[in-house]
């Protein structure tokens, strides 16, 4: 997640089972170069766990696997190994009970952020207040969804555990793009599946912030080459396009997308947000907001900004004035809480730390949000990984790979936007559905984006694409009411009475 979310706001035929090389599950990882594999001690054979956990008043007795799936190039040679956690209901296997696959983002983040969110266990974390230095404690998930599903949490290559055993030149073409990610990804989900012999079973993916941009454009190449189909795709806090992300000075999709967001925060200060006041801030940014910025430099539209967006916002008059109504994310997440010495996060910007260098023109430290989630959550999986399940690597865990986010290809045209293969994925599929999810603080990935697109969507996909919106940012489910509504939109999206 570290810095790729910077770079979204401004710059998401059945293959041969067995591998050519000893019988192991395959997937393609096309690249021209050759390259020699690194000598790597091996990762051991797959381990699992009995344990329980409590949701909705229910114990629940399931298995905890960890492991990982091979990576074979063309000629079935081993170019990279994806570590997963998985988690499955114990007793007879009910062949109607759903099998989700999760992924975080980044690119660069493993997806022990859903794990703590989704699966059977959470540790706190992302929330006002938290501290880095807490003791660590995995305590049951009152938000989990364990009780309506089995869930998979894959760790793309270079986080987590997961690695490739190529030169870094090798693994920047094979993985680290965004044509390159989906193919092999959507080969571990397929190898998976057959590893498991859950192909019949009901099938949903769940992306959160790139792991959003790339649901869709998973989706789409499981339905139509892999012959995968999934019966429903719950995107979080996703940034589906950065199309908009152009022409900054001209387009006025930058500045909408964010100042709900802003404007949320300030709601929620004050004690009054709601979704009617939500609803008069999205009218005021798609109406008279968007005509005023593109009249320019026109005195009274300025003045018309400037008192409205001040207001909304809680932001200085002047500022708001010399920004031309249109608020850069950086500079006002300095700008809110400067009179108090502290910096806002852009992931949920009431959550703040204090500003360690006040007087210095830019900010001068990473965000608080990102600073304070890395201690805890890679303590408290790798904890659980290779204490409580006894699957112990000879690597190192990478919750966050800075690494992966320098050398990922971000693309052009067509790759900049996965918007195409969501309407494409519901139209294939009629009774398929999509289920997109926002904390309205986020300014990483702001909810008035999705917004926009989901209101765009034809007329014929009415009621199988919908958004929802909780109190909280990027990580709303550190929240315990909003994880809790979370869990009850998704249990209807997969039926679950």
């Amino acid at each position: 997640m570290r810095n790729s979310f910077k770079a979204a706001l401004t710059g998401l035929v059945l293959a041969t089972a067995l591998g050519a090389a000893g019988g192991g599950f395959a997937q393609d990882a096309k690249a021209p170069a050759k390259a020699e594999a690194l000598e790597l001690p091996a990762f051991p054979a797959d381990k699992s766990v009995k344990q329980t956990t409590t949701v909705g008043g229910k114990v629940i007795s399931y298995t905890a696997t960890v492991g990982s799936l091979p990576v074979r190039d063309e000629k079935g040679k081993k170019v990279a190994e994806v570590a997963f956690t998985a988690y499955t209901l114990d007793g007879p296997r009910d062949p109607n009970r759903p099998l989700t696959f999760a992924f975080n983002g980044g690119p660069g983040a493993a997806s022990v952020y859903l794990n703590f969110a989704l699966g059977p266990k959470r540790v706190q974390f992302g929330a006002e207040g938290d501290s880095p230095s807490a003791p660590v404690k995995l305590e049951d998930n009152p938000a989990s969804w364990m009780d309506f599903t089995d869930i998979v949490f894959i760790d793309p290559v270079g986080t987590g555990f997961s690695r490739s055993l190529t030169t870094e030149e090798e693994t920047k073409k094979r993985f680290y793009g965004v044509k390159q990610d989906i193919d092999y990804l959507s080969r571990i989900v397929f190898d998976y599946l057959v590893k498991t012999e859950r192909l019949a079973s009901p099938k949903y993916i769940v992306g959160e912030s790139y792991g959003g941009f790339r649901g869709p454009r998973l989706a789409y190449t499981l339905q139509t080459d892999l012959g995968v189909a999934v019966k429903g795709v719950v995107l979080v806090s996703p940034l589906l396009t950065s199309a908009g992300r152009q022409g900054q000075e001209v387009s006025p999709l930058p500045s909408m997308w964010t100042l709900p967001s802003i404007a949320a925060a300030k709601l929620e200060r004050d004690g009054k947000l709601t979704p009617d006041a939500i609803k008069a801030v999205e009218d005021y940014t798609r109406g008279e907001y968007m005509v005023d910025l593109m009249k320019g430099s026109d005195p009274a539209a300025l003045d018309r900004l400037t008192t409205r967006v001040s207001a909304m916002t809680g932001l200085d008059p002047d500022y708001v004035r010399r920004a031309g109504g249109r608020l850069e994310t950086q500079s006002f997440l300095r700008e809110v809480f400067r009179d108090k010495g502290r910096l806002g996060s852009r992931y949920d910007s009431n959550v703040t730390s204090a500003d360690p260098f006040p007087f210095a023109p830019e900010q001068e430290t990473n965000d608080p949000i990102l600073d304070s989630i890395i201690a805890p959550t890679t303590s408290a999986i790798v904890d659980f990984t290779t204490r409580t399940v006894g699957w112990k690597p000879e690597a190192r865990y990478e919750a966050l790979s800075n690494g992966v986010n320098r050398l990922w290809d971000r693309g052009r045209g067509a790759d900049t936007e996965s918007v195409s293969d969501l309407r494409k994925i519901v139209s294939v599929d009629p009774k398929l559905k999509v289920l997109i999810v926002h904390g309205y603080n986020d300014l990483s990935c702001p909810f008035f984006a999705s917004r926009l697109i989901v209101d765009a969507m034809p007329a014929t996909v009415a009621g199988r694409v919908s958004l929802a919106l909780y109190p909280g940012g990027h990580m709303f489910y550190s929240r315990a009411d909003s994880g809790a509504a979370f869990r009850k939109d998704v249990m209807a999206l997969y039926g679950v009475k």
